[in-house]
């Protein structure tokens, strides 16, 4: 008995969300996919019968305006994010595309809820860190980071430069122990 009731609430459940169009305002042509987004949920937009190519969707629910462009099936199409700080409501969209506009709306949904992101499997038990260093940019030294140093060794310019300095400080120090003998005590 107890199975029959989950799986006739599952079909129930399924045929709500299947009827359930996404928000779509008649006079506009503008439809929202989800129709009740989260704040900080990302938000698809699609707007028929608009004679242009491109065109921009506003409204202060958006992070960013969003640019909708034409998609195979001759529909703009396009994405937003809503604000993560916006409260839950309904706010206006204005899509303008070219000489015309169209309007719609989005009613933005209260934070937290049943809809969760729920992460399966193994969690990591440390965060991941670089093991080698990374090959980009750095202008002139990207070269210096694809070379191992360990491989490649001293050439014959350092071994040079060490000689020459080696012989500056043994200079130096025999002055300096020449100079010290040379003083009354």
């Amino acid at each position: 008995m107890g199975s029959l009731r989950v799986t006739l609430c599952t079909i129930a459940a399924l045929g709500a969300v299947a009827v359930t169009p996404a928000a779509h305002a008649a006079d506009g042509g503008v439809s929202l996919s989800p129709s009740s987004p989260r704040p900080g949920g990302d938000i698809t937009l699609r707007v028929d019968g608009c004679p242009q190519r491109t065109a921009t969707a506003l409204s202060k629910a958006f992070v960013a305006d969003a640019r909708l462009t034409l998609a195979a099936d001759g529909i703009l199409v396009g994405e937003s994010r809503v604000r993560s700080t916006a409260k839950a409501g309904t706010y206006d969209v204005l899509v303008a595309c070219g000489e015309e506009s169209r309007t719609g709306a989005v009613t933005v949904a209260a934070k937290g809820g049943a809809e969760q992101s729920v992460r399966h499997g193994p969690q990591p038990s440390a965060p991941a860190s670089p093991t080698a260093p990374v090959r980009a940019g750095g202008g002139g030294t990207s070269r210096l980071a694809m070379v191992d140093a360990r491989e490649a060794g001293p050439g014959t310019a350092h071994t040079v430069t060490g000689l020459i300095l080696a012989g500056v400080a043994a200079t130096a120090v025999a002055l300096r122990s020449a100079r010290r003998s040379r003083r009354p005590r």
